[in-house]
């Protein structure tokens, strides 16, 4: 028996992935929580805690009006390197404030996937294109394209 909403949510959003063959399935937050009841932060939290790599799934959100969720089960020849980067890149956007772009760079660095060298390369080069988009010489969606483009690269490197 199900003991509280979460365990209602995480029931329900992995019978849907066993319903579906290629083990993935597209949801939208607020529709989710309408159907379950509940609010769309109980979604985001049986999510965060219940659907990690950890588990074995990979779980791309994109809020906004045509936001959605997409949660698929793990490929089983996935790298966990390769998912950690994939998972970072999923949250720098637009609204990615520079802050956690540092402590991604502090995770990795900890993590000894970069040296303390390539994050000061990083955070400094990351920093400059904050500080170009408040003076208006960058926009916010350029900006995001370029510090995407360095985690691809070390996605590719490691």
């Amino acid at each position: 028996m199900l003991n509280n909403k979460a365990d209602t949510i995480e029931e329900y959003i992995l019978k849907r992935l066993r319903q579906n063959a290629d083990k993935q399935i597209e949801l939208r937050r607020t529709a989710l929580a309408d159907e379950m009841s509940c609010a769309p932060s109980q979604i985001s939290y049986v999510l965060s805690t219940r659907f990690t790599t950890a588990r074995g799934f990979i779980v791309e959100s994109r809020r906004g009006l045509g936001g959605y969720i997409r949660i698929a089960l793990m490929p089983e020849e996935l790298d966990q390197k390769q998912l950690l980067y994939r998972d970072m890149l999923g949250e720098i956007d637009e609204k990615t404030p520079f802050d956690e772009i540092k402590s991604m760079l502090e995770f990795l660095l900890e993590n000894k996937l970069i040296t303390r060298r390539e994050a000061e390369l990083i955070a400094q080069m990351s920093a400059n294109l904050y500080k170009s988009e408040a003076a208006g010489e960058l926009d916010a969606a350029e900006r995001t394209r370029l510090i995407r483009s360095i985690f691809v690269t070390l996605a590719k490197i490691t």
